[in-house]
């Protein structure tokens, strides 16, 4: 593997921007209001290839595309917050599945 390192994100769906996303992700530091959801299938479309794909929910493992060429697909689940947050009674309890998450799929990423 080279020193350049791509990273992208997307869906099976393009779901559009999520509220409590932004708002758990800007108490990190990290800004994703000027990011699109977008679709895997529109990355493909753009020409983009892919080493590794890692999915990281039950409905992208089960529901991710062959890729050509020598792609490695890497399954890791994790909790879905917005299935979670839907049934929380207050906006602190539904952003604390989102912080969950987020700190979960943080600290895996670190082990990569």
């Amino acid at each position: 593997m080279g020193d350049h390192v791509a990273v992208y994100s997307a869906g099976i769906v393009a779901l559009g921007q999520n509220p409590s996303a932004i708002k758990v992700m800007a108490e990190d530091g990290i800004d994703i209001t000027n990011q699109q959801s977008k679709t895997l299938a529109s990355l493909i479309d753009a020409g983009i290839t892919f080493d590794v794909v890692y999915t990281v929910c039950g409905h992208a493992d089960e529901n991710c595309p062959v890729f050509p060429g020598a792609t490695t697909v890497i399954h890791r689940g994790f909790d879905d917050p917005p299935k979670l947050a839907k049934d929380a009674e207050t906006e602190n309890e539904a952003l604390n599945h989102y912080r969950r998450v987020r700190d979960e799929i943080r600290a895996w990423v670190e082990t990569l």
